[in-house]
């Protein structure tokens, strides 16, 4: 995980790389609802997985 933030600080300043960040945090939840609507615990358990290591991203990135 600290790879992909250095990477992405590397890549795109955090300033840059936020406000995508904000739309993935998005996506993701719109794609945890159609998985909640569906009843399908695989991808709710995808979704949540992911919607985890996003915020972990965003925290990393606003204490820059």
């Amino acid at each position: 995980m600290m790879e992909e933030v250095l990477k992405a600080f590397k890549c795109q300043g955090p300033e840059e790389r936020i406000p995508v960040l904000r739309l993935e945090l998005d996506y993701e939840l719109a794609l945890l609802h159609e998985a909640m609507m569906e009843n399908c615990s695989q991808k709710m358990q995808e979704s949540k997985k992911r919607l985890v290591e996003l915020r972990r991203e965003m925290i990393m990135l606003e204490a820059l």
